[in-house]
């Protein structure tokens, strides 16, 4: 009877807590709005089944050794592809193999729009800094608002661990949100007549300027700022597998095979982390606060200066503000957002090609603001 009894005790029911009921419903919400609408499914299945996964209660410190931040169990070790930084870079890897650089390249003058997105990193590292935050802490929220997941996890890993969990989660599920809340901001931010400018078509790339870009921009960067060496290394170093027609199964793989396994690894651990009894705490609550006020700045920012560009330039260059909205680090998905909403103001006005430009710049400028974050603290 004392084996039952400790069997009972030991048992999820006699441990389960409302936080513990609370994260399962939140997981089951996330697979159920994958699989019912189709809504960013790579996203949120290993999410949401990772948050199933970590908030089975169970009798901590008991040797068992179940839970993701106990040391030496099986999802502790996969858990460690996130912490120590491991799996970001193989993202920004398949990202690289993935993305073409042609927009930016004809375009120079569409980076300062994703440059100019980063405002949101410095005003949420201000805003979290005020509502008693560390400055590594700051540091690390401040990345969430430009929806690059890996980077904000990268940043998180190496300058606040402790909340790795409510900055992965708030990171990817702005991510997921991005269709949501962005459109709502365009909208707002132009008029008509804005969302009706048809861009110049840009001109061709040669294949030589393709690969030619990664190289240099990773030596450039990497002088200027070599601890971004992790992520732009990786970044480029698929864009060259892919650009230079030669490492056509690299590409693929890396592209492929390698950024499928990394996004169900890292899904499944990030939800596990979001354990109810060092989850659920008044910071993980302003950290989802800050980063949705840092996504709309971002979104914000990234349009106001496409307008303010357009001060300065000639009719036939003007451009469509819409496409400031991509600068997010979301990629693609902000720059789909742009081509939706470019379809709807026009159905013949098609967005997608230049919205890449901004995008992609987003992706570079998030991970160098990164990489200056840890360079400082």
């Amino acid at each position: 009877m004392e084996s039952i009894a400790r069997f009972i005790d030991s048992s999820g029911f006699a441990n389960a807590t409302p936080g513990h009921i609370f994260m399962i419903l939140v997981g089951l919400l996330f697979i159920y709005a994958a699989i019912r609408y189709e809504y960013q499914p790579l996203l949120l299945v290993p999410i949401g089944f990772g948050i199933l996964i970590g908030n089975i209660p169970f009798l901590e410190h008991t040797g068992l050794r179940l839970g993701v931040y106990e040391e030496g169990s099986v999802m502790n070790y996969l858990f460690m592809g996130v912490l120590k930084g491991i799996f970001p870079p193989l993202i920004f890897l398949g990202i690289g193999a993935m993305t073409d650089f042609s927009t930016l390249i004809s375009n120079p003058k569409l980076i300062l729009i994703g440059v100019a997105a980063q405002l949101c990193v410095f005003l949420t590292y201000l805003g979290a800094l005020s509502l008693g935050f560390t400055n590594p802490e700051s540091a690390s929220i401040s990345i969430i608002g430009t929806a690059n997941g890996p980077t904000a996890i990268y940043l998180a890993s190496k300058l606040a661990p402790h909340i790795l969990g409510s900055i992965a989660i708030a990171a990817y599920c702005y991510m997921a949100l991005v269709p949501l809340i962005q459109p709502l901001i365009m909208r707002l931010l132009t008029t008509k007549k804005e969302r009706l400018i048809r861009m110049k078509l840009p001109r061709a790339v040669s294949q030589r300027e393709k690969v030619l870009f990664p190289i240099v921009a990773f030596l450039l960067t990497g002088f200027i700022i070599p601890a971004s060496l992790p992520l732009l290394g990786m970044l480029f170093f698929g864009n060259v597998l892919k650009e230079s027609m030669v490492t056509k199964r690299l590409a693929d793989t890396a592209r492929n095979t390698i950024t499928d396994i990394i996004t169900i690894l890292l899904g499944l651990t990030v939800g596990a982390s979001t354990q109810a009894t060092t989850f659920l705490t008044e910071g993980s609550i302003l950290i989802f606060i800050l980063g949705t006020l840092s996504l709309v700045i971002a979104t914000a920012g990234g349009i106001l200066f496409a307008k303010m560009m357009n001060l300065f330039l000639s009719q036939e260059n003007k451009i469509n503000p819409l496409i400031g909205a991509a600068a997010l680090a979301a990629i693609p998905d902000s720059a789909n957002a742009v081509q939706l909403e470019g379809i709807k103001a026009d159905p013949d006005n098609h967005l997608l090609m230049h919205a890449m430009a901004p995008n992609v710049a987003g992706v570079i400028a998030t991970a160098i603001t990164a990489a200056i974050m840890m360079s400082l603290m």
